[in-house]
């Protein structure tokens, strides 16, 4: 049976500030435990009006304070910007003051433009082998001590933190089973490798002391409202954000508007029928039928949903409604 998540990026509106987004973030955590999903997770992204999760780990000790039992954690922390000691004292630290509630994901993507990249590294010259290397650097300072280890990460050294690769392509896949790491794929927002990459992931899969067998977690974004048309409507928000940022033209989330994807040109509503194709929009029997026909297609062992929806109140509806099918999708 398919576990549901959360991923959460945060989202600052038009008519809003950071700082609601997080209070409204808090707020969606304390129900999402409260409705039983299983982990809630924040990305980490630079340099975006919309998104107020850039500083990761502090809005994760932001929501685990102010939850009980939910995991909490990074899809993902985007390890090229960072040192992994620094990584592994953040996380070592969240692990010390909320045991065995941490996951941290990992990914090899920026999560920015590159003018942004550089502004938070200042050296952007690493080959394709740095990630993985990091990678394994990484889980090396929450291992127990070895004999001669001169650097430790304090705290994080000996915490058993469970760690994920995230991918939206071939690369992932196969650094998640080389390193028997359970995976994410982002197909929320980049599905075209989605299941040539599962199945590299699970033909490839090495136990691990983390993991015995291949785990997947498929992004999948839902919007679910009391009818079809409501639930159209509340999607606008997330269509108008991904052509703006295929026009290059970011901005906060946007109300939304009637009649959105109608009006707009063949092309890009051809853009949104791709980016989109692994979503579920609609009353809470429409998106039963759609998650299920995507779990049976891809043999999900977890789903992450995201919802941008506008307003706090109508995005809280949308996951109570995705939490009353639990249980039912198999």
């Amino acid at each position: 049976m398919a576990k549901l998540s959360v991923l959460d990026l945060s989202p600052i509106t038009a008519d809003g500030d950071a700082s609601k987004s997080l209070q409204n973030s808090l707020s969606l955590a304390q129900h999402a435990e409260k409705w039983g999903f299983n982990r809630y997770w924040l990305a980490e992204h630079h340099n975006m009006q919309g998104i107020a999760s850039a500083a990761t780990a502090v809005v994760i000790a932001h929501i685990a304070g102010g939850t009980k039992t939910i995991r909490v954690g990074a899809g993902g922390v985007m390890l090229p910007n960072h040192a992994p000691l620094i990584i592994a004292e953040q996380f070592g630290t969240l692990e010390a003051l909320f045991p065995n509630r941490i996951d941290l994901g990992l990914g090899r993507a920026p999560g920015t433009d590159q003018a942004t990249a550089y502004a938070m590294r200042r050296n952007l010259d690493a080959d394709v082998d740095q990630f993985p290397r990091d990678v394994v650097e990484l889980m090396g300072y929450f291992g127990e001590p070895r004999n001669g280890q001169r650097i430790h990460a304090i705290p994080g050294s000996g915490l058993n933190i469970p760690f994920w690769i995230l991918g939206s392509s071939l690369f992932g896949a196969q650094l998640a089973a080389s390193l028997g790491l359970p995976y994410a794929f982002a197909s929320h927002f980049a599905p075209d490798q989605m299941l040539p990459a599962i199945a590299l992931y699970r033909e490839r899969f090495r136990p691990s002391a983390q993991l015995e067998k291949p785990y997947v977690m498929l992004g999948y974004n839902v919007f679910a409202a009391d009818t079809d048309a409501q639930a159209h409507y509340i999607a606008s928000s997330m269509q108008r954000a991904f052509v703006n940022l295929r026009r290059g033209q970011p901005g906060k989330l946007q109300a939304p508007a009637d009649g959105y994807l109608e009006q707009l040109p063949a092309g890009d509503q051809m853009l949104l029928k791709q980016i989109m194709s692994c979503s579920a929009i609609g009353t809470a029997d429409k998106v039963q039928r759609d998650m299920q026909e995507f779990i049976d297609r891809t043999q999900a062992d977890e789903l992450m949903i995201t919802s941008q929806i506008y307003t706090h109140e109508a995005r809280l509806r949308s996951y109570e409604l995705v939490s009353s099918l639990q249980g039912t999708l198999s």
